[in-house]
């Protein structure tokens, strides 16, 4: 039985042909605006010029027929023209530009004030023809009607003025400006008066401000409109700095007494700012007689009737408060404090006994207000600290602190996340009273908060477990105890959020943890999680941040099976993961071990899984492999290494002979020529390898230390197990045979510290290993011993290469043979190398070590 088949054929008839036309129409439609936008023929005609023109003649062209955008366009173009063929621009192009910008639009004067500053601050003139040019055209558009315009034109006048000889500015600015200043002119060109003088102030001496610029500034200070004193008062600060402190105390000050009196709320407020930056200026009865009476008055009525200049006054309460603390007395000292910790809490706390809910409802204006002041509170927190002295903290400010890092509002916690360093540094031994809101901080809902925290994270995380009163090894713990928890959450928060800058952010900063918390822990709760975070993740940032860190906690790991099984993960999830991004991972790590690790360390576990991948089936794995290969050779020694370099050169040429991808062979070829430049070290000490062999023997010896400090931690442990097990038994017997004789108990408890006194006595030598071993894992953590120029005793890796050198060259690279293989046994290779190619990897060790044998023994028997 054959299946049914419907055929779906198009009907061409009358009614729907109607149907295709209007579907059609429907198309041309959509189209129309787009055949709009294009240009007519009469259009294109208009804004073609002719292609033989000169760059100069075109553009006079275009600014005397073209249309406003091909003017727009040459004036842009200025500096260009200038720098080819600067006669001919000032002699035709900038006049017609000139006569342009009476006529032009905002978008052409916009660009012609940035091209003439540009011609400025590259110096395509000399200052004498800029100021016979270009001033005047500067001076003529100040005063536009639009007034982006005429900011856009005073900034770059403003720019001319600190380049312009004194004459020049005297008789073409300053002069001229005794007019633009009267009541007469306009708003706007008294406006610009007010900033020019400013201005001026600088580049005067102090008689000619004195006679020529103090008067206008005086009567632009009485100026009827508020606008201009607002703005007049604000450059009263840069008039002070110009004509020093006694005529700042006899003629500035009394003016801002005066304006902070004014009427006008942006009046009064410029006059608190000016007088709050120009306390350095006032002696201690300037500021006891006449900046505290007002202060004092801000402070009254910011909460009465004046809230505008609140935000203000909360932003620069820190540095008035410091400014004035020689003249204040304890009771104004305390009022201050007080006020400030009320702006720290406004809009939070509860007033006269009720609730929000029962006061009136505040308006949005006001709760965005609000929420400034408290920004600007912990903005000042670190400056309060110092008012207090840090001796007082915790009574005073402590609880300000914690409401400030459990504001409702993220800009609050922001900001106080961004001063917690400095606020640990100023505690300093009472760092631990702040711990917990360190861990509130870490676990915050807001990511911005945690972005400005991490900032810093190493060095608060240091303070925090150096600093405090339970400093000490084996106690860092005890001094944040929810540390740990708050840093996976912090990290697990990020790995899930969008933001995955901030995610890279805190795995680099995590990499100060080796210095902070134990090995185990990092092992347990943070070194697992970097290598998920390299397989998983899709972000290439991410997990090249996440690898390194992973190569910092491999570095300072302390137990050898510890490392033993992360050498493994790497070789078999990342070299020989079955994703090609996985196999690009795992030479980026291998990178990084090679920035970190010496020389002998990476030769021994990655150097032959790192050759594997020159049979790679991806071109891009191979083609990042030949680029890594110079830095893979440069970790060789001679003649320790010498079947490895036999290894490098013949992947080197299966590459070269069986490559088929182009661009890997171009690369290979490339590499080729690099690896034959290159000189490899050799065991013998050598000076044009000083540094670098000193910085690998420094990162040898520390991998040596923690293998010594590892196994002396066990044999310790074994002998205070031995001896605790002999007490107990002795006790137990005793007990049981309490009717023995007293001289055979006094020979059984004699006879327990004779050994146990000849076991200490006979390890006086590891014990001192031990110390120096302990002495290695507080010191070599910290950033400062990664850098071979702070070496604390450069004499000590030469030392130690003297004495090795004595022992045989065989022996230089004592870790790189028995590191790993202290109390294990011969298949412990195992562990370091997956075990698809085991048996390669161990004909090549036992290779590498008949290799050093032999040299021994011919060394020997020369």
């Amino acid at each position: 039985m054959h299946p049914i088949i419907f055929f779906s054929k198009m009907d061409f008839s009358q009614s729907n042909l109607f149907g295709y036309i209007e579907d059609l129409q429907e198309l041309t439609i959509i189209e129309r605006p787009v055949r709009r936008s294009l240009k007519t023929p009469e259009e294109i005609e208009r804004l073609t010029v002719d292609e033989e023109l000169s760059d100069i003649e075109r553009a006079v062209y275009l600014l005397s027929s073209g249309q406003d955008i091909q003017g727009t366009s040459v004036v842009a173009n200025l500096p260009v023209l200038m720098r080819q063929n600067p006669a001919e621009t000032l002699r035709r192009v900038l006049p017609k530009i000139r006569e342009v910008l009476h006529v032009a639009g905002v978008e052409m004067q916009l660009t012609a004030a940035v091209s003439f500053l540009t011609v400025l601050q590259e110096e395509l003139v000399s200052i004498h023809t800029y100021s016979h040019s270009f001033l005047h055209i500067i001076l003529q558009n100040l005063e536009h009607r639009d007034a982006g315009v005429s900011n856009a034109w005073l900034e770059t006048l403003l720019a001319v003025i600190e380049a312009l000889p004194k004459e020049t500015i005297r008789h073409e600015i300053l002069n001229p400006l005794v007019s633009k200043a009267q009541l007469s002119q306009t708003l706007q060109s008294r406006l610009v008066s007010c900033k020019i003088m400013g201005k001026l102030a600088n580049k005067f001496e102090a008689h000619i401000i004195k006679r020529e610029i103090l008067p206008l500034v005086k009567s632009l200070c009485h100026d009827v409109e508020y606008e201009v004193r607002t703005c007049m008062c604000r450059q009263l600060e840069h008039i002070a700095q110009g004509i020093g402190t006694e005529l700042t105390k006899t003629v500035v000050l009394p003016e801002l007494v005066e304006l902070a009196r004014d009427e006008g709320s942006s009046v009064r407020l410029a006059a608190f700012e000016t007088l709050v930056n120009l306390l350095d200026m006032f002696d201690a009865d300037d500021r006891s007689q006449t900046v505290l009476p007002l202060v004092k008055s801000f402070c009254e009525k910011s909460f009465k009737a004046d809230e505008s200049i609140l935000v203000s006054l909360s932003f620069h309460l820190g540095k008035l408060c410091n400014g004035l603390y020689g003249i204040f007395t304890p009771e104004q000292h305390l009022r201050f404090l007080e006020f400030y910790k009320k702006l720290s809490t406004l809009g939070l706390q509860q007033e006269n006994g009720h609730s929000d809910n029962q006061l009136q409802l505040q308006t949005l204006e006001q709760e965005k207000k609000y929420i400034s002041v408290r920004k600007n509170c912990a903005y000042n927190f670190p400056a309060m600290i110092v008012f207090v002295d840090p001796k007082n903290f915790h009574l005073e400010l402590y609880s300000i602190f914690f409401c400030l890092c459990h504001d409702p509002e993220v800009p609050v916690r922001y900001t106080m996340a961004i001063s917690f360093y400095e606020v640990a540094k100023l505690l300093n031994s009472g760092v631990y009273t702040i711990h917990k809101e360190l861990v509130t901080l870490l676990q915050d809902e807001s990511l911005e908060v945690l972005d400005a925290l991490v900032g810093h994270l190493p060095e608060i995380l240091e303070l925090m477990t150096n600093g405090g009163e339970n400093s000490g090894s084996e106690s860092k713990l005890l001094s944040i105890p929810d540390l740990i928890p708050a840093l996976t959450t912090a990290e697990q928060r990020a790995a899930t959020s969008l933001k995955w800058r901030t995610h890279e952010k805190l795995l680099q900063k995590y990499a100060c943890l080796p210095h902070i918390i134990s090995s185990d822990q990092i092992y347990y709760r943070f070194l697992h999680r970097m290598l998920t975070i390299i397989l998983t993740n899709n972000v290439l940032p991410v997990q090249k941040a996440a690898a390194r860190t992973l190569c910092v906690y491999l570095r300072y790991n302390r137990k050898q099976e510890q490392r033993h099984e992360v050498i493994q993960k790497l070789i078999e999830q990342l070299g020989q993961g079955k994703s090609y991004w996985n196999r690009l991972r795992f030479l980026d790590t291998c990178e990084f071990i090679m920035e970190l690790f010496s020389k002998s360390f990476f030769c021994k576990y990655f150097f032959l899984p790192v050759l594997e991948l020159t049979h790679d089936p991806v071109a891009n794995v191979r083609m990042k492999l030949c680029y890594l290969l110079p830095k893979v050779k440069s970790t060789l020694k001679i003649p320790t290494d010498k079947h490895l370099l036999q290894q490098l050169e013949l992947c080197i040429r299966k590459l070269l002979c069986q490559e088929k991808d182009k661009d890997v062979l171009t690369i290979v070829k490339r590499t080729v020529l690099e690896l034959d430049r290159m000189e490899i070290s050799v065991d013998v000490f050598q000076k044009r390898f000083y540094e670098n062999d000193l910085l690998d023997q420094e990162k040898e010896r520390q991998e040596h230390l923690l293998l010594e400090m590892e196994q002396l931690e066990k044999e310790k442990q074994q002998n205070e197990g031995r001896s605790t097990n002999v007490n107990d038994k002795i006790f137990e017997k005793k007990r049981r045979d309490s009717k023995t004789s007293s001289v055979l108990a006094k020979s059984i408890t004699l006879s327990v510290p004779v050994s146990s006194s000849g076991t200490s006595a006979g390890k006086e030598d590891k014990k001192s290993k031990l110390v120096r071993s302990q002495s290695f894992s507080t010191q070599a953590l910290h950033p400062k011993y990664s850098n071979i120029d702070k070496c604390p005793n450069k004499s000590s890796a030469t030392g130690y290469t003297s004495s090795v050198s004595g022992m045989g060259k065989g022996c230089m690279l004592s870790f790189s043979d028995d590191s790993f293989r202290t109390h294990s046994t011969g298949n412990s290779g195992n562990a370091a190398f997956p075990s698809s190619s085991s048996r390669n990897l161990f004909n090549s060790a036992d290779q590498k070590s008949n290799g050093n044998k032999e040299t021994q023994s011919r060394k020997m028997s020369m």
